[in-house]
């Protein structure tokens, strides 16, 4: 659906609206060190997800499990039972 430039606008104004008119309430508040653990927990995870990717490219190169599990710091057949699932060869 094709959007005019004042469907943008009025958009752009309600939000700036509702960001205006925001009252915090105890709940929305967090501390610190729990925000640091979220960052924390999400950054794993795109790491994770990264390196599982690149398990998935490298056995579809035709990489051997030995080198991979060399490069991730653990053994051929901890990184085929911990990818083997979702990297296998072309």
């Amino acid at each position: 659906m094709t959007r005019s430039m004042q469907d943008i606008l009025d958009h752009a104004d309600e939000l700036a609206k509702r960001f205006e008119d925001y009252e915090p309430s105890p709940d929305d508040e967090v501390g610190v060190a729990e925000y640091l653990l979220r960052r924390a927990t999400l950054a794993r995870a795109r790491s994770e997800r990264q390196i599982a990717d690149a398990v998935d490219v490298a056995r579809h190169a035709g990489i051997p499990w030995k080198r991979i599990g060399a490069e991730l710091g653990i053994s051929a057949q901890a990184a085929q039972q911990r990818y083997g699932a979702i990297a296998k060869p072309a």
